[in-house]
């Protein structure tokens, strides 16, 4: 197995066991154990179990970070797009959480180490909201004065409204479809679509 296949195993492993038992309640030998790879091996990779779950914190900003990116290279308006990197920034988070189930709690309560962390996909993501705005000008879609200021606003009106969306907080009344019809009008009203 290659250098970085084994340290993406270990990564996945950690990230399982992490999820189902909870950071402090899994050890190095749980890791090493459950990746059939010996504890020197374990440590060959990561000193200890806070280095492992930091990587287990970049992989899972990074799968976000990549569904970004896809969203921005399809072939569709600037306006759509523009609506479908927003859900799915929504969605991805949303799906994280979900999918580490105990992990979650660890995420949200060491949120200052998360955040850190999340400082280098947050550039990222905020690079992908200039192009589309950007795009969405070119095309005189859009009407506004600064693009990476009104990214920036967009990146962390969103970053705002994670916690409530994940846990369902954000007009439980309407069903999806209208939620997104606000979503729509409010987006498209302050990037000025004509």
């Amino acid at each position: 197995m290659t250098v970085e296949k084994t340290r993406t195993k270990l990564v996945d492993v950690a990230r399982q066991l992490f999820a189902k038992n909870g950071v402090e309640d899994t050890t190095m030998n749980d890791i090493a154990l459950a990746s059939k790879k010996g504890r020197r091996t374990l440590y060959t990779y990561f000193k200890s179990k806070e280095d492992i779950y930091m990587a287990v914190v970049r992989s899972e900003l990074e799968m976000l970070s990549e569904y970004m990116q896809m969203v921005a290279q399809k072939d569709i308006s600037p306006e759509k797009k523009i609506l479908e990197l927003i859900k799915t920034h929504l969605e991805s988070t949303k799906k994280v959480v979900f999918r580490n189930g105990t992990l979650r709690a660890d995420f949200f309560r060491d949120i200052w180490r998360v955040e850190a962390e999340r400082k280098h996909i947050d550039v990222k993501e905020m690079q992908v909201f200039r192009q589309i705005l950007t795009e969405g000008k070119e095309a005189g879609v859009f009407e506004f004065d600064d693009e990476s200021m009104t990214a920036e606003l967009l990146h962390y009106c969103l970053k705002g409204i994670e916690v409530p969306y994940i846990r369902g907080q954000i007009a439980v009344q309407l069903d999806e479809e209208t939620r997104w019809r606000y979503v729509q009008k409010i987006v498209y009203g302050a990037l000025g679509v004509k």
